[in-house]
């Protein structure tokens, strides 16, 4: 295994993936706060701290950040989760000390310049405007809220307009100081790399880091419950889920091949007959997104406005049909689907450290492809029913928006399910 792992002294995660045989580096930096992280008074800071730890240093002018990046041919970037903060750069072998010290220095230097703090602002609002303008993006946040009401993990990720507007500098400031520290980040490289040499670098590079974060978050309860906003749209978006998994249950696998299997492809069991069959949708799929402590498991399609009362009811039959379980040809075909794209994600240097991250904030290990293989390989009949037995037992949560006169009520859907 080409992984070495190692922690600085104070307390920074360090991990390589070594490859010889291609030309690139892919680093960055994860930290273990997002938007659940947020008091509800600031919700959207994480984010907007984000776009502003590219508008400056003490030493770099938000130009110079890109210019000095691009100058390498490289690439900078960053996003935010709702339990994560990610800054990456992909270069050249060559430049890889470059890339260590610009996200070294936007994670400890940012002076959040009061100017640049006011257009970062304004392209946000453009963001979140955006988001509300596109609805099969924004349906998502609705449902979302619905499934964990009245909590961090409900809230969105860009925040909301009126406190995007009033949020200051310093509250910028302090919730990168309070939050950030080197026991909750993790420092990742993949590509062509000497673990040796990174670790120099960012023992460093990252010595001002703190040792100690403020970090806090409620749990997460799924509750369950039912959204509707009509629009004046030519569609209808709507999103049925269930309670899923945390990252780190031994049937999230389980529930990753049912959701192949389910919606996964154009082979799964919704797209052949929701959409082939029946010609209801043009877009249909399932999803499963698992959390450190719970999980989400749904469905999305977009529908016209007289489909929508027929696809809901072949929609909650499909569900139905999952506790009889899958046949050895179906659960095969998502078995291998599954393992074809985890085994295609890492040719690439910047899938490989989003996966090699992602495990190290779950399990604080790394796992090898062998080891996610076995997993995928260990799911089984059982493993589906129970994945199918949470389903079956649970509050369903629906959002729908557009022109949703023809859906039928919450209550009738519950039943249909069986909830």
């Amino acid at each position: 295994m080409s992984v070495q792992l190692s922690r600085l002294s104070n307390g920074l995660r360090v991990l390589t993936d070594s490859m010889d045989n291609v030309e690139t580096v892919s680093v960055g930096i994860w930290v273990d706060v997002g938007a659940r992280h947020e008091p509800a008074s600031v919700n959207g800071v994480a984010h907007l701290l984000e776009h502003m730890a590219f508008k400056g240093t003490e030493r770099r002018s938000a130009l110079a950040i890109a210019s000095e990046i691009e100058a390498v041919g490289g690439h900078l970037n960053a996003y935010t989760s709702r339990e994560h903060t990610a800054y990456y750069a992909k270069v050249l072998k060559q430049d890889t000390g470059l890339a260590v010290d610009i996200l070294a220095d936007i994670l400890q230097h940012s002076v959040f310049d009061a100017a640049e703090l006011e257009r970062e602002r304004a392209v946000i609002l453009q963001e979140i405007g955006q988001a509300q303008d596109t609805p099969d993006d924004i349906i998502f946040d609705l449902f979302q809220e619905k499934a964990y009401p009245d909590q961090p993990m409900g809230r969105p990720v860009l925040g909301r307009a009126e406190i995007i507007r009033a949020i200051q500098r310093e509250t910028v400031a302090h919730y990168l100081k309070d939050n950030y520290a080197a026991p909750g980040m993790l420092l990742v490289a993949a590509g062509n790399c000497d673990h040796g040499d990174l670790l120099a670098l960012a023992e460093r590079k990252f010595a001002g880091l703190p040792r100690q974060s403020q970090a806090a978050s409620a749990p997460a309860h799924y509750a369950g419950g039912d959204h509707r906003e009509t629009r004046d749209l030519e569609q209808a978006h709507i999103v049925l889920g269930f309670p899923g998994f945390a990252s780190s249950d031994p049937d999230y696998p389980a529930a990753s091949v049912v959701s192949a299997a389910l919606g996964g492809g154009m082979s799964s069991r919704l797209f052949q007959e929701i959409r082939e069959k029946r010609g209801l949708v043009y877009s249909i799929y399932s999803f499963v997104q698992g959390y450190s402590d719970g999980g989400i498991f749904g469905v999305y399609a977009g529908t016209g406005e007289k489909e929508a009362a027929e696809l809901l009811p072949v929609l909650c039959e499909e569900f139905a049909k999952l506790k009889h379980g899958f046949g050895p040809e179906e659960l095969a075909r998502a078995r291998a689907q599954l393992k074809s794209g985890l085994l295609m994600s890492l040719e690439a240097t910047s899938a490989r450290v989003e996966q090699h991250a992602a495990h190290m904030l779950t399990f604080g290990r790394p796992f090898d492809s062998a080891e996610l293989i076995r997993r995928i390989d260990a799911v089984d009949e059982s493993a589906v029913a129970r994945v199918a037995a949470r389903f079956a037992s649970a509050r369903p949560t629906f959002a729908a928006l557009g022109p949703i006169g023809k859906v039928e009520a919450y209550e009738r859907l519950a039943e249909r399910l069986g909830a």
